[in-house]
């Protein structure tokens, strides 16, 4: 009887399905999904009714160009072999493919949504070109056809432009980080713009332009930066981040450069149109200087000064004869007055004595010495004339006729 061991039952196990299972291919749906510090991935691959551990260890993990999720459905490409501390199998896998599409499709679709969530894509974000740039830097391998055709495009329609070229590797694994470095070192040299790109090619060969690094290089540069990568029909990440996506380098000069035939053409049409508005403006001013100066003559100094004077003139007149009017007037008067002024004052005299002697006549009619009538004197008190019903009982008074004057003293007031 062989009695084995925990240890060797496993070892045994262990060679058997390494050897009877050294390469499988495994099609299922990934579940719990654990990637670790160590950088191994640790996941268990099932379809309906089975399941089974699977280990994708650091070295096979990090060639991955999509991201492993939970629920995606892959073919693993691996071998069986025995985790002999717990004696459990497991699929040791070497490599990993979508089940449906290619693993660099995939890559491309989860990339873009991860920076699509994180913003890179906004217009908000994207930067204005200069319309007439002055210096450019293009990012490319300088051995390409893609920068010859650039070149030639920016020969024919801008030469008053400065090119500095910066040689990159365009495909290959170093590529994304030679392009990232190159757009890091450019942005900070004060160009107006930045060109990224290469000539077509397959996904692969394009591949270094969907890489997350050359992503944030591109977001957070500060210069404008345009995509110019491949065809029409080709769509890198590049090109959603730049602030300016061409369809090929060609493509890029002919939309960032102005066309210097154009220019000339504008500049004519600018000549034409500033020569009319010039003519229009110097037409419409001598006009206004002439309105001016017909204004200015009908308001100036000189004239106010001659209408002043003119109607000093009117006025002197006018009142010189106002005044021979008036001497005139005064003149009539005065030989009036002077032929009416004798008779006036005699007229006057003779009125005036006439007042004297009825004052006189007056004074001697109330003069008690003239008075010849019996019974009658004037009454007086405090010297003056009175008459008898304003005085009262006990009142003292003085009675005077011609010849007497008599103190008395009011007894008793009565009325008849």
């Amino acid at each position: 009887m062989n009695v084995l061991n925990v240890s060797s039952l496993n070892e045994q196990i262990k060679t058997l399905l390494e050897t009877s299972f050294s390469h499988v291919f495994v099609e299922g749906e990934i579940s719990r999904i654990t990637f670790h510090n160590s950088g191994h991935i640790y996941f268990t691959l099932k379809d309906a009714t089975s399941a089974i551990s699977a280990v994708m260890f650091k070295g096979n993990a990090s060639k991955l160009k999509f991201q492993l999720k939970e629920g995606l459905k892959v073919i693993l490409d691996g071998a069986l072999t025995l985790y002999k501390p717990r004696g459990e199998y497991q699929i040791n896998c070497f490599n990993i493919e979508p089940a449906g599409r290619g693993a660099l499709a995939l890559a491309f679709e989860q990339l873009k949504q991860k920076l699509s969530a994180q913003g890179y894509f906004d217009l908000s974000h994207k930067k204005e070109l200069p319309k007439f740039p002055s210096r450019i830097a293009l990012i490319t391998s300088a051995t390409g056809a893609a920068l010859q055709d650039m070149l030639r495009v920016a020969q024919s329609r801008y030469r008053l432009l400065e090119i500095d070229i910066y040689d990159v590797l365009v495909q290959g694994e170093s590529a994304a980080s030679a392009i990232a470095h190159a757009i890091k070192v450019s942005d900070t040299k004060e160009y107006d713009i930045l060109v990224i790109g290469r000539g077509g090619g397959s996904i692969e060969d394009l591949w270094a332009f969907n890489e997350e690094v050359v992503a944030n290089a591109i977001f957070y540069a500060k210069t404008p930066i345009v995509s110019a990568v491949g065809h029409e029909i080709d769509w890198v990440i590049s090109d959603f981040v730049a602030d300016l996506r061409a369809p090929t380098p060609s493509a890029a000069m002919q939309m960032i450069l102005p066309d210097m035939n154009e220019l000339y053409q504008s500049l004519d049409t600018i000549a034409s149109q500033f020569s009319q508005i010039l003519s229009q403006k110097i037409f419409n001013k001598t006009q206004e200087l002439t309105h001016l100066f017909n204004s200015y003559a009908q308001h100036s100094i000189e004239k106010k000064l001659k209408l002043k004077s003119e109607e000093v003139q009117r006025l002197k007149e006018s009142f010189r004869q106002l005044i021979s009017f008036k001497m005139q007037n005064f003149t009539k008067e005065h030989e009036h007055i002077k032929s009416r002024f004798p008779h006036a004052i005699d007229s006057l005299v003779n009125h005036k004595l006439n007042q004297l002697l009825n004052l006189q006549k007056m004074l001697e009619s109330n003069n008690p010495k003239f008075k010849s009538k019996s019974g009658f004197a004037q009454i007086s008190q405090n010297s003056k004339v009175i008459d008898l019903s304003s005085l009262r009982e006990n009142d003292i008074f003085d009675v005077q006729s011609a010849e007497i004057s008599i103190k008395a003293k009011v007894l008793k007031k009565s009325h008849i």
